[in-house]
């Protein structure tokens, strides 16, 4: 039997969706795609589901890449009033379903929220993927996703103190791969490999920078070097592909 926000792999479109929501006689559902950019919920019959599932044509995942973890309360405080405050605007909006997955009412919906809240229309439609991606619940809407992982010891860091060489170019020191940051980078590979048959570190670092970093600042960005340094390094701790 199918549950809310269980994940299906489709092996021949190399594409997971999740399943959103299911109505009380167990006939339909709606699904969101993973890693499909500007996906929206779909609706489809349940039944169709569980054959997909039951023929082999999905792979129901035992593991949810973006599944809570950890103590949020660890995490900087300005992380947890980025979440609080994005909660603040979509949670009135995923708690009456199934109108939010419908688009016509979901249009309505938005530009409703948007007008109390002073939020533009395309920075709720974002909450929303991101909370229909990440698992459904609050800490989805955090801007650097936590997963679970245990990284091995390392050197600490400090505010104004950039770890590692210089950058060649550029007056700001860049980012520090806190652990934080590192977890992040294992959200991302978890992610990109729920979705792509095959990995690539690249794949998987050019996903992570649309996903969950604001790239109007590049300076503040983490560099592919330091994606693959860190992936490579915990890859014995935290199951990383090669």
């Amino acid at each position: 039997m199918l549950h809310k926000n269980d994940l299906l792999y489709y092996p021949a479109q190399a594409r997971t969706v999740r399943i959103l929501w299911i109505d009380r006689a167990a006939k339909v559902a709606y699904t969101f795609e993973l890693g499909a950019k500007g996906a929206h919920p779909e609706l489809a019959a349940l039944p169709a589901l569980s054959s997909d599932v039951r023929e082999q044509r999905a792979r129901l995942l035992a593991t949810d890449p973006h599944a809570a973890g950890g103590d949020t309360a660890a995490l900087p405080a300005r992380h947890r009033q980025v979440r609080d405050r994005a909660w603040g605007v979509v949670q009135a909006l995923v708690a009456d379903e199934p109108a939010i997955y419908q688009a016509r009412r979901r249009g309505r919906m938005v530009m409703l929220q948007s007008a109390l809240h002073g939020v533009s229309h395309p920075s709720i439609y974002r909450y929303l993927r991101r909370y229909w991606e990440r698992g459904q619940h609050p800490d989805a809407l955090l801007p650097d996703y936590r997963n679970s992982g245990a990284p091995g010891k390392t050197r600490g860091s400090s505010a104004n103190v950039k770890r590692g060489r210089p950058r060649k170019s550029g007056s700001h020191p860049g980012l520090n791969a806190d652990d934080g940051i590192r977890r992040t980078f294992h959200a991302a590979v978890a992610r990109y490999s729920a979705t792509h048959a095959e990995f690539s570190r690249r794949g998987a670092y050019r996903q992570m920078i649309q996903d969950f970093f604001d790239t109007r600042d590049a300076e503040l960005l983490p560099t592919f070097g330091q994606f693959n340094y860190w992936i490579g390094k915990d890859a014995p701790v935290a199951g990383t592909p090669a």
